[in-house]
C-alpha cells in the first residue's frame, strides 16, 4: 500500500553576484519583519493586554511598508515577507502548547539566513527554478533525483554559517512500504559503542568531532587572535565554521547509513527514551554525548519508520536495562558507568552492560507491542527470555508481525528471532 507524503529534497546552488545580493537583502528583510512583528506582538500583550494574531500583524506588515522609513521592504519580494509571519505565528502556537519556549528575536550574526517561497514566488520550468526578482534560473548542483514529475509547491532558500547556499524544494513524493519481516531489534545508544543491538553487534562511534578537534581548536586560536569587528576575524570565524559543517555532514551521513540499515532489516524496532537535556549536565560526558547526537538519530527512526511500515517502539526512561539480568530477572543493586561487564549474583551469568541493555529494551519493546501498556520499573522484574517468546507469539496472533515469510509458513509457536 502506497501512499504520499510531502518531502524536502534539498541541493547545494551556486548563486551568480547579482543573486546573491538579491537574496542577501531577502535574509535580512525577513529577519527584519520577524523581530519586528515579535516585538509588536510582546509589546501588545505586555503593556495592553491585547492579543495580536497573524490577521493583525499582516495589517500591519501593510501599513509599515507604505512607510517611508521601512521603504525598502518594497524592493525585495512579499512572498517571503509574509511567511516571516507564519513561522512567527508557528512559534507563538507551539510556546502555547507547550512544544517550545517563547519565540526570541533573531540575530544577524547567530540566526541561519533563509527565506521561503510558495507557489506565486517562483517558476519552476523543465526542471529550472527562477525566483522573484530574478531574471535568471538558479545553477543547483542535481545531487540525487527528484521523484518524476514532481511539482515544487514551497520554495526555501538558505545560506550556513560557511557561506555555502542552499535549495530545498518540498513536493509531493510516493511512500512505498518495505515487504513485512518477521525480526525485531532492540538498540542501546553509548558512547564507546554508538549502538549496542540485541543480536550482539556493536556499531562503533566514530566520534566526528573528536576527529577535527586538533584542527578546530587552532582554527578557534585564530579567531581569538583577530580584533573583533576586523575582516581578518570574520574570514577566520567562516573558517571555524567550514569545521563544524564538515563534523555535522559527515556525522549525519553517518547516521542515514546506520538509521535506514535498521529500518530496512527491521520490522521492529526498540529504543530507550533518554533525556539527552539532563544527560548534558554531566560535565566529563557532555561533549562526548553531544557528539554522539542520540535524538538526531532517534528522530530519523521515527519518521523512517513511519514511512516504511516499520513499528518504532520507545521504552520508559526509568527501564532497568542496565542493572536487570536478562536471563533471570535479577536486578543490580548498584553498577557505575565504568563498569562494562558485570556477573549476575544469581544464576552466574557474565554480561556486557550493552549487551545485556540491548535485550531487555527489546524484551520491554516486545511487551509494549503486544500489550499497548507502558513499561515501568518493577520489583519483580521478568527476564527478556520470557517476556520476548509470549510477546512475539503475541505479536503474530495479533498481526503486528506476519506470520509467513517468503511465502512459507512460520510455527506460530516457535520464538521470535532477534537481532538482524
Amino acid at each position: 500500500m502506497t501512499y504520499e507524503v510531502k518531502r524536502a529534497f534539498k541541493y547545494r546552488f551556486y548563486p551568480t553576484d547579482e543573486q546573491a545580493a538579491e537574496l542577501s537583502r531577502t535574509f535580512g528583510c525577513v529577519r527584519y519583519v520577524y523581530n519586528w512583528a515579535l516585538q509588536l506582538r510582546s509589546e501588545a500583550y505586555t503593556l495592553r493586554g491585547e492579543k495580536v494574531g497573524y490577521p493583525a500583524t499582516d495589517r500591519a506588515l501593510t501599513a509599515l511598508k507604505a512607510s517611508e522609513e521601512a521603504g525598502f521592504l518594497r524592493e525585495v519580494s512579499s512572498v517571503p515577507l509574509q511567511q516571516a509571519l507564519r513561522h512567527l505565528q508557528g512559534a507563538f502556537q507551539a510556546f502555547f502548547d507547550k512544544r517550545a519556549r517563547y519565540p526570541r528575536f533573531k540575530s544577524k550574526k547567530k540566526a541561519r539566513p533563509s527565506a521561503t517561497y510558495t507557489r506565486s514566488a517562483f517558476r519552476w520550468r523543465s526542471g529550472q527554478l527562477f525566483l522573484a526578482k530574478m531574471s535568471s534560473p538558479l545553477d543547483i548542483v542535481w545531487s540525487r533525483p527528484m521523484p518524476k514529475d514532481a511539482e515544487p509547491t514551497t520554495v526555501t532558500v538558505s545560506r550556513d554559517a560557511a557561506g555555502r547556499w542552499f535549495v530545498s524544494l518540498l513536493v509531493a513524493d510516493t511512500i512505498l512500504p518495505l515487504r513485512r519481516t518477521r525480526t525485531a531489534v532492540g538498540v542501546d545508544a553509548g558512547v564507546s559503542s554508538l549502538v549496542t543491538l540485541s543480536s550482539g553487534e556493536k556499531v562503533a562511534n566514530p566520534k566526528q568531532e573528536r576527529r577535527e578537534r586538533t584542527r578546530l581548536a587552532k582554527a578557534q586560536r585564530e579567531v581569538a587572535r583577530k580584533q573583533k569587528g576586523s575582516s581578518n576575524r570574520a574570514k577566520a570565524r567562516v573558517r571555524v565554521a567550514k569545521i563544524h559543517v564538515r563534523i555535522a555532514d559527515r556525522r549525519r551521513d553517518f547516521l542515514h547509513k546506520l538509521t535506514t540499515r535498521l529500518v530496512q532489516e527491521n520490522q521492529l524496532v526498540v529504543i530507550e527514551d533518554l533525556t539527552v537535556r539532563n544527560l548534558l549536565k554531566n560535565g566529563s560526558l557532555a561533549r562526548a554525548i553531544s557528539d554522539a547526537a542520540w535524538t538526531q538519530m532517534r528522530s530519523m527512526l521515527e519518521y523512517k519508520c513511519a514511512w516504511y511500515g516499520r513499528e518504532l517502539v520507545v521504552v520508559d526512561r526509568w527501564h532497568p536495562s542496565s542493572k536487570a539480568c536478562s536471563v533471570c530477572g535479577q536486578l543490580n543493586g548498584s553498577l557505575s558507568l565504568n563498569v562494562r561487564e558485570w556477573t549476575c549474583n544469581s544464576c552466574g551469568t557474565r554480561h556486557d552492560r550493552d549487551h545485556n541493555a540491548a535485550q531487555n529494551i527489546l524484551a520491554a519493546g516486545l511487551a509494549v507491542a503486544a500489550c499497548g501498556a507502558g513499561v515501568r520499573p518493577q520489583r519483580n522484574f521478568v527476564p527478556h527470555e520470557a517476556v520476548g517468546v509470549e510477546a512475539g507469539r503475541a505479536l503474530v496472533r495479533t498481526g503486528a508481525l506476519p506470520a509467513e515469510r517468503g511465502g512459507e509458513k512460520v510455527n506460530r509457536r516457535a520464538p521470535l528471532r532477534r537481532g538482524t
